[in-house]
């Protein structure tokens, strides 16, 4: 009884002081080595458009093709587009400026094979659930022993039901663990709005009418002479009348001479 619970001791410190030293001896003990296997991989391609609203500091407002707006806040510094052939960032946006994304999404089915190797003897074991081994640098470490694995002990496979004190036995774990590996490659693409040509002048036909002649005036009726006084007399010219005449008489009478 003395020799049992003594056993049972010694045990237990021995769990203790491989537990303490289990994270420091394990990755020199246990060999470890991963391979990965690859299927087929499949692509698919996804493009977005939209036209730029509005850009306020690293805010981008943009209407999609559905004609839904979309609110991007904080856009990163490092966020690029490639437009009309020039790299540029959020700060270069401009509203009208047609954006186009496309995401290449690349999923590939993966085998992720760990083969885990471990020599020791054996100093204990609790069947089916741990053995105690003594490594080759002298500490102890205990390994839970997972179902239906196999111990080589100088070429004999055993279990754990089989394993004795003192053997010296070599374990290896395979898992294979499947998953998916998915990448994306993204990139923005877009044009800018055309430039609206310059102001052209605007030609206005200015169309002149010919003036109409306008017609001939009427000639205007001679001015009538001027009427006498109704106060004035008729006699100055009787007077001059006479005058005319005797000076026609004077006249004859002279070539008569």
């Amino acid at each position: 009884m003395h020799m049992s619970q003594n056993w049972k001791s010694q045990a237990l410190a021995a769990v203790g002081a491989f537990t303490l030293t289990f994270a420091i001896c394990t990755a020199a003990q246990v060999q470890t080595e991963k391979s990965t296997s690859s299927g087929n991989a499949t692509t698919t391609t996804t493009i977005k458009s939209a036209t730029v609203v509005a850009v306020e500091g690293n805010d981008l407002v943009v209407k999609m093709e559905d004609g839904s707006l979309r609110h991007f806040p904080n856009v990163p510094e490092s966020a690029r587009a490639t437009v009309d052939g020039k790299e540029l960032g959020i700060h270069d946006l401009k509203p009208g400026m047609h954006l186009t994304r496309t995401v290449v999404t690349t999923t590939t089915p993966q085998v992720i094979k760990t083969v885990q190797s471990v020599r020791g003897r054996v100093w204990h074991v609790n069947p089916p659930k741990s053995v105690i081994l003594t490594l080759e640098d002298g500490s102890n470490q205990q390994f839970a022993i997972p179902q239906g694995q196999k111990f080589n002990v100088d070429g004999q496979m055993l279990d754990a039901w089989g394993l004795r004190k003192g053997m010296m036995v070599t374990a290896t774990k395979v898992t294979e663990e499947p998953q998916t590996s998915v990448t994306q490659e993204a990139s923005i693409t877009g044009t800018a709005p055309p430039t609206p040509p310059p102001d052209q002048p605007i030609l206005v036909a200015v169309i002149t009418p010919v003036p109409t002649p306008a017609p001939a005036a009427a000639p205007e009726p001679a001015p009538a002479p001027a009427a006498l006084p109704k106060t004035g007399s008729e006699l100055p010219l009787i007077g001059l009348l006479g005058l005319m005449f005797l000076v026609i008489s004077f006249g004859l009478r002279l070539q008569r001479r």
